[in-house]
């Protein structure tokens, strides 16, 4: 078949690898202009470590493996250390796997077959479903037909939106934003793992240190906010209005290298829920159909799964893309479902509401881990 896969990030490269090795013509756009390599480590969990391994990148994924051992400290406005998050208490088993975000998109791009078609600065911008074809029109002008269409581009799909309704139909916001960039100066002497959190109250700014690198990482409590997510200039201000004048431990060092960052990431974080994530021959993957925000530390993982399993129910229904399409929901609903309750819990843990709560959390965690 014929296949267009929108987004070239960690599903949509998955989705590119598995399908054209299964012998589909693919053809991936991605609205940037490059591969999205910034942001924190990432996980592959559970049964993405046997689907790694199924594709052939398992090896190469535990080559680039930072340590997964080194605890999370939570500290006070002066530094000190006043609780600590084991790894039990986010990890599924101990073969688990962290490795730089920019490691393993360079594994997915030096894996995707040569014959896969992937053009930057491209998006849909229309499609009409035929029944037997897919018509497409692309930003760009250019129109083409596919006999599948695979929407992998992200918790803002435009795939989903043109074909399903607007994201507010589908996302459920935790009510949480975040924000990951450049924390240049604060690197760990050693190139250890080492993550440092100061929280106050609907607040966090944080410092996560790996090898060479060094990340700010901020989240914050509040309702929902009128900006435009593709405007840059406008995450910054949002970020820079949450944190203004809290002069406490690091925050003002973080804060300004963040704000000087071109990559910086900032987003609500929100669960997507669908009844459906198929309609006629078009499907969504990864955080398009079922994002469980990075609080759940799985999209990598479940991104890989997702984009296996379509491959192999494709390849199991050929003549019958409803069936495949069914088949694969089957699969991968229980372990989206399981990431995004896992995600649940995760502002209460690292984001505290109040004074009492963050005394309650640190009290918890500190009876039973270390400082």
């Amino acid at each position: 078949m014929r296949i267009l896969i929108s987004g070239a990030g960690a599903a949509g490269l998955c989705a590119g690898i598995d399908l054209a090795r299964a012998g589909h013509v693919v053809e991936i756009v991605e609205r940037a202009n490059h591969l999205r390599v910034n942001g924190s480590p990432i996980d592959v969990r559970g049964d993405a470590l046997e689907t790694a391994k199924q594709m052939g990148i398992v090896d190469e994924i535990h080559e680039h493996r930072i340590s997964m051992t080194e605890q999370t400290k939570f500290v006070d406005r002066s530094g000190a250390v006043v609780a600590s998050l084991g790894t039990q208490e986010i990890n599924e088993t101990a073969e688990d796997v962290e490795l730089p975000r920019e490691d393993l998109m360079i594994i997915l791009r030096q894996a995707l077959p040569e014959q896969v078609d992937l053009r930057f600065e491209e998006s849909i911008a229309a499609l009409v479903d035929h029944g037997d074809r897919v018509a497409v029109t692309f930003a760009s002008g250019r129109e083409a037909s596919y006999d599948v269409v695979v929407g992998a581009d992200g918790v803002h799909s435009a795939v989903r939106r043109l074909v399903f309704g607007p994201e507010g139909e589908f996302a459920e916001p935790l009510g949480v934003y975040v924000a990951i960039g450049d924390a240049s100066g604060q690197e760990s002497p050693d190139g250890t793992r080492v993550t440092e959190i100061l929280n106050l109250p609907g607040r966090f700014a944080g410092i996560a240190r790996y090898r060479d690198k060094a990340l700010a990482i901020f989240e914050f409590r509040s309702g929902p906010i009128d900006y435009d997510y593709h405007d840059l200039a406008a995450q910054k201000r949002v970020l820079a209005e949450a944190f203004a004048g809290i002069d406490d431990w690091k925050v003002p060092e973080l804060l300004e290298t963040a704000l000087c960052d071109p990559e910086l990431y900032f987003d609500a974080i929100a669960l997507i829920h669908m009844s459906t994530w198929h309609q006629g021959r078009v499907v969504l993957i990864g955080d398009a159909a079922h994002c469980a925000t990075p609080m759940a530390g799985r999209g990598t993982s479940l991104a890989l799964l997702g984009a296996w399993t379509l491959t192999e129910e494709l390849g199991r229904h050929s003549d019958d893309v409803e069936a495949a399409f069914n088949a694969y929901e089957r699969r991968q609903r229980p372990h989206a479902a399981a990431a995004q309750e896992f995600a649940r819990g995760g502002a209460d843990l690292v984001v505290p509401a109040t004074w009492e709560d963050i005394e309650a959390r640190n009290a918890r965690l500190s009876a039973t881990q270390p400082l």
